[in-house]
């Protein structure tokens, strides 16, 4: 495609790094920003530098948040004897979506994938141990994707916390086989954390 100029063709380009964006998406995109004023452009500007530069990690959850701490974890009313964990920040937007889970969460980063040369040193499987076996902890869920990696991943898991006195549960399959829980409705998920069932259930460990 010819473009009319250099920066609207690095503009394209830029958009197209985005998921599932390509370059007709893209050139829609800058076409529309031309469009725009020049303060509604600054504003968008702004917002995305504010992504790089104001986010942080929760120190307990490692989810994405302002603060050193999350609103989840350093809400009172949340219950800390149970602990949710997901591959990452999208799937805590789609479980809170629900309203059904009052627990808290930890967020691992990603999945076991020898594929992709993850390993569990790269994921935030560590604190999730100490924070299971600090004392507080009774219940840590397994809300992983249906997925190959994801079942590696809760296997994984479930074997560093067995010796801890924890109870160890994973969600119903409501959802799919190879399906991933952020595209998941928010009734099915609702119920799949609802209905958990002890995670021993799913395999038989020798």
């Amino acid at each position: 495609m010819q473009y009319s100029s250099k920066i609207i063709e690095q503009a394209v380009d830029a958009f197209t790094q985005l998921p599932g964006v390509g370059k007709k998406t893209a050139l829609r995109y800058v076409l529309h920003l031309i469009k725009q004023n020049s303060d509604d452009a600054s504003q968008l500007s702004n917002i995305i530098q504010l992504l790089k530069t104001d986010l942080k990690f929760c120190v307990s959850c490692h989810n994405i948040c302002e603060d050193e701490t999350c609103e989840v974890c350093s809400n009172s009313s949340r219950d800390k004897s149970i602990i949710c964990v997901v591959q990452d920040y999208r799937d805590v937007m789609a479980i809170e979506s629900t309203g059904l889970f009052r627990g808290q969460y930890h967020v691992l980063g990603g999945l076991i994938s020898p594929m992709e040369g993850i390993g569990p040193g790269q994921l935030n499987i560590e604190t999730l141990v100490n924070r299971a076996g600090a004392g507080e902890v009774k219940e840590v869920i397994l809300a992983l994707n249906a997925t190959m990696e994801g079942e590696t991943t809760s296997f994984y898991i479930y074997r560093k916390l067995a010796p801890l006195n924890v109870d160890l549960s994973a969600i119903a399959r409501g959802i799919a086989v190879g399906d991933e829980l952020e595209y998941a409705d928010e009734a099915t998920l609702g119920k799949s954390i609802t209905n958990r069932m002890p995670f021993s259930t799913f395999f038989t460990v020798k």
